[in-house]
């Protein structure tokens, strides 16, 4: 990503150039990119492509201003990071389900970013509903946030069969969310993981709609027709009437300008 192109990414989150890489900036960007790029998977249920190459990562996030997920808006924002100066790595991780099992390898992209004072944090824009800003790598006791009380814990091998030694657990109010590998990974090693999530039966993001966005007083989310606002502690969910109310409501709430309303679709059988 060269300067100007990280120019039009600052512009698309609202934020300045850090003069240094420091934590601060770092704090900074994290928040901006969650209140501005929405998570969702949208491009499953339009028919169009995800394509994991930064080029088109850019042109989705930025130039077509869409939001995406794990892989797309992580991705996307790891680029920018390394061309303000930041030192970026991307780790693998794998997501725990309501039954407490983890989902396939490379089901998460998160980030280990290294700043100029010395710090490394991990940073993750492309989880939904997370942490505001980033948590301290090494730190293993609770770390406060407006998302939560985070912590990175070390995983037991020996009582998790998923875990490898070294593996890392990222814990939210008390829930774990995903097992953290610490090895650096390809923003190419996703790939294969990506298809599946786009095309897998199983996969929740074959099966469902989810658009959601941080927003300065709560949260905007829209699954399929339904639509939630939460602000300062106050939930208000409403059922949209028709695909015009839907398609002004990514407009109103997520600035998405969508050709038609997103619609799930039953998975094409096997052939006999």
């Amino acid at each position: 990503m060269d300067s100007s192109q990280a120019d039009a990414y600052l512009q698309r989150i609202g934020a300045e150039r850090p003069a240094v890489p420091d934590a601060a900036g770092l704090r900074e960007l994290h928040l901006r990119h969650q209140l501005a790029v929405p998570f969702e998977n949208l491009s499953i249920h339009l028919g169009q492509d995800i394509v994991l190459t930064e080029p088109a990562l850019f042109e989705k996030v930025v130039t077509d201003r869409r939001g995406g997920f794990c892989y797309e808006l992580n991705g996307a924002f790891g680029a920018l990071l390394r061309s303000l100066g930041y030192g970026v790595e991307l780790l693998a991780a794998r997501v725990y389900g309501k039954d407490g099992r983890v989902g396939p390898p490379y089901d998460h992209l998160a980030l280990r970013v290294r700043t100029a004072d010395g710090e490394t944090w991990l940073a993750d824009v492309g989880f939904g509903r997370h942490s505001h800003f980033p948590l301290r790598y090494a730190e293993r006791g609770e770390q406060g946030d407006p998302g939560g009380v985070f912590r990175i814990a070390d995983a037991d091998a020996d009582a998790d069969a998923h875990s490898d030694a070294g593996d890392l657990v990222v814990v939210r109010d008390g829930e774990p969310q995903y097992l953290l590998e610490r090895r650096p990974r390809l923003l190419a090693d996703f790939e294969a993981t990506c298809w599946w999530q786009r095309t897998s039966p199983v996969s929740h993001f074959r099966t469902s709609l989810i658009c959601s966005r941080l927003t300065p007083e709560g949260r905007a989310t829209l699954s399929g027709r339904t639509l939630v606002l939460t602000a300062s502690g106050t939930r208000e969910e409403r059922e949209l009437p028709d695909a015009e109310a839907v398609l002004a409501a990514y407009r109103t709430h997520f600035s998405l300008d969508l050709p038609r309303e997103p619609a799930v679709t039953p998975p094409t059988p096997p052939a006999a």
